[in-house]
């Protein structure tokens, strides 16, 4: 049997993984500045972590959610003092786009409406109602086009004024420093702006921290540097450290009710054990901290490249924007400099993602290899 072929492969196999770096099948190392789309979070094959998921599975590895399962407990109550975020409560699902469909569905129970308005270059997922709100045409079949959704330019508060004036809006959401879409920020004043209108015209004001949040940003949430409180908060990529784990943060104004949401492998034993670990290691190791200084090493090494026009994003969620299109420049420092990058929907733009606990010197070991893969 075939493989469905719907991913543009790179020719590497990695089949291990140590802290920063991954390793092929023929032992060559590779320095991941990328963690899978921002899901490494505290490093590959993090000891505290392999130790975790190893003693749960050696006591039970998942039974659902019909019976008690204190890991959640304490999952919950590790993340309201980790993140610093109080009064919400966590429901625990499997992805990204499981934790915005979730975020969606709850805002229109909540609300009695459907309308929901996003942003340009949004990106919240590849399922059904959350890429309704993905502004990516090509990945959009005619059934996902079925959703009300209306799509806004970012930071402009005048637009969303008056869309939320007609009253018929059940949520608002958006990612504070956009990932794919290519590591734009609005302004503090859009967003506080945005807050105040949601509350105003009855609609919930929904942060998609999928891939922001979880200390990648310098704070634990990107929402948290513009004083805002969203209803509700969307969570998965760093939340596991590959471990398929994601959830949202419900404000204490939506109250639940029996069977409104549900899921079968959300919030399973390993995956909590995972998610606690996790955790517990961005706490113990300061890796927030980490990132938040990371940042203004990278800047300063950037400025020293004058192919470099814009550094983007906060924290370990940086934006390298050159003066070219940088395709061939990331297959350059994959295949001959053996460093992982990503991409974005900006093709001029290099996208930064590594594990939380990365260190000066491995980004050294980068700016050498991107000055070569330049020149």
């Amino acid at each position: 049997m075939e493989l469905f072929d719907v991913y543009p492969l790179y020719d590497i196999t990695p089949v291990k993984g140590e802290g920063a770096y991954v390793f092929d099948e023929n032992n060559i190392e590779y320095l991941d500045l990328y963690g899978g789309h921002a899901v490494i979070s505290v490093g590959h094959s993090h000891p505290l972590y392999v130790k975790a998921i190893t003693d749960q599975v050696n006591k039970l590895g998942f039974y659902s959610n019909s019976i008690k399962n204190p890991l959640q407990k304490e999952l919950a109550e590790k993340l309201e003092t980790v993140s610093g975020v109080k009064d919400y409560s966590l429901f625990l699902c499997n992805s990204g786009a499981e934790a915005n469909e979730n975020a969606l569905k709850l805002a229109s129970f909540q609300t009695g409406k459907d309308k929901v308005i996003y942003f340009e270059k949004a990106f919240h997922g590849r399922t059904s109602g959350v890429v309704a709100v993905t502004d990516n045409e090509g990945i959009k079949a005619p059934f996902n086009k079925g959703h009300h959704a209306v799509k806004l330019a970012f930071d402009d508060t005048e637009a969303l004024e008056n869309e939320l004036k007609k009253g018929d809006v059940a949520a608002v959401i958006f990612e504070v420093i956009q990932g794919v879409g290519g590591l734009d920020e609005a302004s503090t004043e859009f967003y506080k702006k945005a807050s105040e209108l949601c509350e105003k015209h009855g609609a919930i004001l929904i942060a998609d921290e999928v891939q922001a949040g979880y200390g990648r940003t310098g704070d634990f949430f990107a929402f948290q540097k513009h004083g805002i409180r969203p209803d509700i908060i969307s969570m998965a990529k760093g939340m596991g450290n590959g471990f398929p784990i994601g959830g949202i943060l419900i404000d204490s104004k939506i109250q639940a009710k029996p069977g409104m949401l549900g899921t079968t492998f959300g919030g399973n034993h390993l995956a909590c054990a995972a998610g606690i670990a996790v955790l517990e290691i961005i706490e113990k190791e300061e890796l927030i901290g980490n990132a938040k200084a990371l940042f203004d090493y990278v800047k300063e090494h950037a400025a020293q490249i004058p192919q470099i026009k814009k550094v983007k994003g906060r924290g370990l969620m940086i934006g390298l924007e050159f003066d070219f299109e940088i395709a061939s420049l990331r297959k350059k420092l994959l295949f001959e400099h053996h460093v992982f990058t990503g991409a974005a929907s900006n093709k001029k733009l290099l996208r930064i993602l590594p594990p939380l606990n990365i260190k000066q010197e491995q980004f050294d070991v980068f700016f050498e290899a991107l000055n070569m893969a330049l020149s």
